[in-house]
This record gives C-alpha cells, sequence and structure tokens, in this order.
C-alpha cells in the first residue's frame, strides 16, 4: 500500500509541475502579447518555468528512473488538462494554402 501511495504521490506531483508550466505559459502569452516589452517577458517566463520544473523532477525522482517516468507523464497528462481548461484547440491546416 506505501508504494501506491508514493506512485500517486509522484504522478500528482508531475500534474502540478505541468500544471505550473504550461499554465505559466498561458498566462505569459496573453500578457506577453500586450506588454511594452514582450521579449522580456517571454524570456524571464522560459527561465522561471524550467528552473521550477527541472527542480522540481530533481528533487521529486531523486535517483529513481520510475519516479522520474511517473513524474514525466502528470507532467504530459497536465498539459491536455491546460489545454481543455484554457480552451487552446489545434488549429488544422495553419500556413497551408487551401
Amino acid at each position: 500500500m506505501n508504494e501506491l501511495v508514493q506512485i500517486v504521490m509522484v504522478l500528482l506531483a508531475g500534474m502540478l509541475l505541468g500544471a505550473l508550466f504550461f499554465g505559466g505559459l498561458w498566462w505569459t502569452v496573453r500578457k506577453g502579447l500586450s506588454a511594452r516589452q514582450p521579449a522580456l517577458w517571454f524570456g524571464a517566463s522560459l527561465l522561471v518555468r524550467t528552473a521550477v520544473v527541472l527542480a522540481g523532477f530533481y528533487f521529486i525522482a531523486g535517483p529513481d528512473w520510475k519516479r522520474l517516468l511517473l513524474c514525466l507523464f502528470g507532467f504530459i497528462v497536465a498539459r491536455f488538462m491546460v489545454m481543455r481548461v484554457t480552451g487552446a484547440r489545434r488549429m488544422a491546416g495553419v500556413g497551408h494554402a487551401p
């Protein structure tokens, strides 16, 4: 039972990291497009989001590659959840001639 709790906690931690990363990206795009210095917004956001996620992966997974994979799986699941919540849609055919 203890191992199951650990698996669920690692998966939830990965989902939290993913929500922070992709939610932060969504927020940055919304704010950065109307900012006076959008390059500063996007650059700073990229550095902060990446640093937080890498540090989180490092502390959550430790030396165990199985925990790293579970955390990464939670991170990817969170991507789809953030896309659904924010209403992001995949645009088919963008940039292609009719």
